[in-house]
């Protein structure tokens, strides 16, 4: 099967530190790949580079066959806002739109306003009582939620998530990465997941570890 997603010998520094070198990648269309490692081994470093958010020092990103590091600038922007779901680590909700508006945002982006995939998503995460509520009114976990269901009401061809599960309890967590797995399913997405819960990554279709060696499939 084609990959959707392929990474050919990334490589990234920062100064004279390397963070990675030499790392391949290959996700398929449906796939659930959690990747672990220890922190600070630059498993976020390498989220932001198949992204497109950070240029990696040598290498490619293949993102349904497109090279995305050869593009402008705008184009990049216009694939990740078409093409790319990405959960960040810090939930970047913006304070001044409600629960909707956040997770609405990248409908509204492409001028594809859908209050039932809007009401659809807010469900499936918990918050469709919470809708007209600001992110100052919210936990953290309930934060992370919102990041979640903004990164799938799309349906994007790839999935980005950075810890998805480490503000949320164990139900919610449950909850959450079945519907991770489900859209990938259904829509023929593909995830990445970077987690340090085994819980999270024994319900991958692969589980990889980033360290010193590089890439390492386990078992």
């Amino acid at each position: 099967m084609p990959a959707l997603l392929e990474a050919r010998g990334l490589s990234r520094s920062y100064g004279e530190t390397p963070v990675f070198s030499g790392l391949s990648l290959r996700l398929a269309p449906g796939e659930l790949v959690a990747l672990l490692g220890e922190s600070g081994c630059g498993k976020s470093t390498l989220l932001n580079c198949l992204a497109g958010l950070d240029r990696p020092d040598a290498g490619q990103v293949l993102l349904e066959g497109i090279d995305i590091h050869e593009l402008s600038e705008p184009a990049q922007a216009r694939l990740r806002r078409e093409r790319l779901g990405f959960v960040f680590q810090a939930f970047h909700v913006l304070p001044h739109l409600d629960v909707a508006g956040n997770v609405g945002l990248p409908l509204l982006l492409q001028g594809k306003e859908d209050p039932t995939r809007l009401a659809e998503m807010l469900a499936a995460v918990g918050l469709l009582d919470l809708a007209s509520r600001m992110p100052r009114q919210l936990s953290g976990g309930q934060l992370q939620r919102v990041a979640i269901a903004r990164a799938l009401i799309h349906r994007p061809a790839l999935v980005l998530a950075d810890e998805p599960t480490g503000n949320l309890d164990p139900r919610h967590a449950d909850g959450v990465l079945e519907l991770l797995r489900q859209q990938c399913r259904e829509q023929g997405a593909a995830c990445l997941l970077v987690t340090h819960s085994e819980r999270a990554a024994a319900l991958a279709d692969r589980r990889l570890q980033l360290g010193e060696a590089g890439l390492e499939a386990l078992l």
